[in-house]
């Protein structure tokens, strides 16, 4: 039997998630045909604010790759936008005049962003924040700009005012209401969130509007004019003032629209082969600009695209979400209160934590929380399902957790759950189906669950009840994600806000770190010491203040320990290349010191192994040579064959590459050790292909690989780009480290980095972008410039207490 046409118009979020449902119902009933207006597959909207925060790629947010299409036999037109509809005919036609039959037709245009109509609203620089493009436009002006002014102070307006200033602009906030966010927030949670944004340097000007954009002597915006006559700098104005139902189209098409394309339960428009689902609805007067809806309404639209004909969509209770990283807040329902309702609150401004639950006819319709959302879902879900509360009453406003003995509060949430019952309200994922997938497909992590369920995939806000799902089916076997666990017991900020926090607030010292971030415990422990330590030396080259006591024994005394307390010593020769001068000095200290082994390295150096701690100064003043940082989180060996100076086969000089890279890396500390190899021809004797860097040499330069890991679990490199010259290879590789010690996570090898961002994401970086590849190249340099050598620096008597054998006394 021949397939019926389904052509879907738009390409986004709600419109896919409908293809997803009905695949699941009927994979066989369409030929599917979609067209979307931007070049890329659907990605998630959503996460649009983290990529302009620089915490995810583009890459990352992509939802349906454009194998997907393929796989389920779908014909993709991207870049085609329709501009008419046949209904007669049952027709659709793109701009460029591709044409698609249809027997159903499903509308997912979305909406457009609003823009004032003001003076100067078409200007250079005054842009929307909707999708990619708009993301990529910012990200590019802030790189050339100083000054960003955001209009709007809503959810979309503050996650690109704070995604701005991340990127290093200078941020005012422009809103006409009284406080921000007064559609999710209730004024006193809205000044907790104003005074946290603005410790992050973000600056607001409420009850202001804006008369004019004026242009400067390029043409461009330049300066924004408030109708009292002030004027405030604007090299970027973002307007984030709303949004609109697209519905041009179908009204052209002769569809009923109201403020949206108006549909039924079943999402079918007052044309039954047309369907439509998304922000372009207007659903009983209702037009629904968050995912959570639209997913719902994809659902149903499924159900009737298979012709079951059953599903019933009757409207969305809200929930808000900031996605901004470090700020928790959340509200849902009716937070405002009024007649006929109670509230309950808790306030505690000190500790920047607000509470408020609106009550009515002893059900829960509202709650406003600021600070402390652990709760949210569990509120969420008894607002939802209009639950009396009156049992609940007394111990409410102190979560679920306290309602009982429920055990660990890391776990009690989730365990008390059904498997019915849901846990990521954007996707419609219950909690039965999460732990079907962790057993079934043996899922170890929140990435993992993402993957395969779509949980905690959309806003994040369910990112913590995922966990306890997970903690609760593995146990000890759970694994954190680098991303999203707390440091330390000391605190419960992750690797990411220390490290933004420390690089936003230019914080130099511990003491700066602990009291800023709040630390419980005032002088932090042996678990985070070393990892703020690292993040302020890597982050302020030359100003931040290298604390010894942060460090582990190896780093504090520059000697690996072994397991009886003796210490191994391995001098610096760099590229593996000795001479005699230094062998016989080596014997030399061997002998006087007594060194029990003398070894030699896997990675072509000498290890005198056995040196006690007290000798450790001698040994190294009577050696002469410089460290070789072979005991640290930092730069090991560079590992080298002897090329073509002496080997038949040697197409470039790898030792000399060997020895200019160790020289160029010397005392470069890094988030955990650094290895590096260059073999001269693609026999690869130096084993390049599991280093961090590798670099490979080849008849026409050189190629470069990264990521690679002899250790426990052994990970080939991955290829990043071909060179010609010997300055190429020191440049990129540069590039590459500096960039993997700013952005990594303390203790994660090059290898978890990339698993992390992506090879995309580093290309994207040190390949494609020259200008950043030699940024990234001249900061590494300049924290590198005049570093002194550790064992010099211990010879002239720095930390000698370090070296003092303690005495024991009876």
């Amino acid at each position: 039997m021949q397939k019926q046409k389904l052509v879907m118009i738009g390409n986004g979020m709600a419109g896919v998630r409908t293809l997803e449902e009905l695949l699941k119902l009927q994979p066989d009933l369409y030929d599917i045909t979609v067209f979307g207006e931007e070049p890329h597959p659907n990605y998630n909207r959503i996460l649009l604010s983290p990529v302009l925060a620089g915490e995810q790629t583009v890459q990352e947010i992509i939802l349906n790759p454009v194998s997907w299409y393929e796989e389920n036999n779908i014909t993709l037109h991207l870049k085609k936008k329709v501009v008419k509809i046949n209904r007669m005919k049952r027709v659709v036609v793109a701009e460029d005049g591709t044409e698609a039959a249809y027997d159903r037709l499903l509308i997912a245009t979305g909406s457009k962003p609003f823009i004032l109509p003001i003076p100067g609203k078409d200007l250079p620089g005054v842009i929307s924040y909707r999708d990619i493009y708009d993301t990529e436009q910012m990200i590019e002006a802030a790189k050339v700009y100083k000054h960003a002014v955001v209009i709007g102070g809503g959810l979309l307006g503050l996650e690109a005012a704070n995604g701005l200033k991340l990127r290093g602009m200078d941020v005012t906030v422009i809103h006409i209401g009284d406080w921000l966010l007064e559609r999710q927030l209730d004024e006193t949670a809205a000044r907790l969130l104003q005074k946290s944004l603005e410790e992050r340097g973000l600056k607001f000007a409420l009850q202001k509007q804006t008369a004019e954009l004026v242009a400067g002597e390029t043409g461009r915006v330049a300066a924004l004019r408030f109708k009292d006559g002030e004027t405030i700098p604007a090299d970027l104005v973002v307007m984030a003032v709303g949004i609109r139902p697209n519905t041009e189209l179908a009204e052209a098409a002769g569809l009923h629209c109201n403020r949206g394309i108006v549909v039924s339960d079943g999402m079918q428009t007052f044309d039954p082969r047309i369907y439509s689902v998304g922000e372009c609805v207007s659903h009983r007067g209702i037009a629904y600009g968050l995912v959570a809806p639209l997913f719902e309404q994809a659902k149903v639209c499924a159900n009737h695209l298979a012709q079951y004909g059953i599903g019933q969509y009757k409207g969305s209770v809200l929930s808000t979400k900031l996605k901004v990283t470090g700020i928790d807040l959340f509200s849902a329902g009716d937070f405002m209160g009024g007649e006929g309702t109670e509230e309950i609150m808790l306030s505690d401004p000190a500790g920047g934590v607000y509470k408020k639950l609106v009550i009515k006819d002893d059900k829960l319709v509202g709650a406003c929380l600021y600070g402390d959302t652990a709760d949210g879902a569990w509120y969420f879900k008894l607002l939802r399902e209009n639950r009396p509360i009156g049992e609940l009453r007394e111990h409410i406003m102190f979560g679920e957790t306290n309602l009982g003995d429920t055990g660990h509060q890391g776990q009690s949430r989730a365990a008390s759950m059904q498997d019915s019952d849901e846990v990521c309200g954007c996707n419609g994922v219950c909690k039965g189906t999460i732990v079907k997938a962790i057993k079934e497909k043996g899922l170890f992590t929140v990435d993992d669950v993402k993957k395969h369920t779509k949980a905690a995939s959309s806003c994040g806000s369910c990112t913590g009840l995922v966990e306890q799902v997970l903690m609760n089916c593995l146990g000890s076997n759970f694994q954190e994600s680098p991303k999203t666990r707390a440091i330390c017991g000391c605190t419960d900020r992750n690797h990411g806000e220390v490290r933004q926090a420390i690089r936003e607030n230019k914080l130099l010292t511990h003491k700066d770190v602990y009291d800023f971030l709040e630390w419980r415990t005032p002088n932090g422990c042996a678990t985070c010491r070393p990892a703020v330590n690292y993040y302020l030396i890597s982050t302020w080259p030359h100003e931040a203040i290298d604390d010894p006591q942060s460090r582990f024994v190896n780093e504090r005394v520059h000697a690996n320990i072994q397991k009886d307390g003796t210490f191994s010593v391995i001098p610096q020769m760099k590229g593996g290349v000795t001479n005699a001068s230094e062998l016989r000095r080596i014997a030399d200290v061997a002998d006087k010191y007594a060194v029990p082994m003398v070894k030699v390295t896997g990675g072509q150096r000498i290890d005198l192994l056995g040196v006690k701690k007290e000798d450790l100064v001698s040994v190294w003043k009577d050696l002469g040579m410089n460290s070789g940082h072979a005991y640290g989180k930092s730069i090991r060996t560079v590992k080298t064959c002897v090329g073509s100076e002496f080997c038949r086969f040697g197409t470039q000089n790898s030792t000399q590459m060997g020895i200019d890279l160790e020289t160029m890396l010397a005392n470069m500390w890094s988030p955990h050790k650094v290895k590096l190899a260059v073999s001269g021809c693609p026999r690869n004797c130096a084993e390049s292909g599991i280093k961090d860097v590798g670099i490979i040499a080849v008849d026409s330069g050189w190629e470069l690989y990264v990521g690679g890991n002899g250790g426990i679990k052994t990970e080939v490199a991955q290829f990043l780009c071909k060179v010609k010259t010997a300055e190429e290879v020191k440049e990129y590789s540069g590039a590459f480290l500096q960039l993997y010690r700013e952005e990594a996570y303390y203790l994660d090898r090059t290898v978890h980095y990339l698993e992390r961002v992506g090879l995309d994401y580093v290309k994207a970086k040190v390949v494609d972008d020259a200008a950043n590849r030699k940024a990234l190249y001249e900061r590494l340099l300049y924290s590198l410039d005049g570093l002194p050598d550790p064992w010099a620096a211990r010879i002239k008597g720095a930390q000698k207490n370090e070296y003092i054998p303690l005495k024991v006394i009876a």
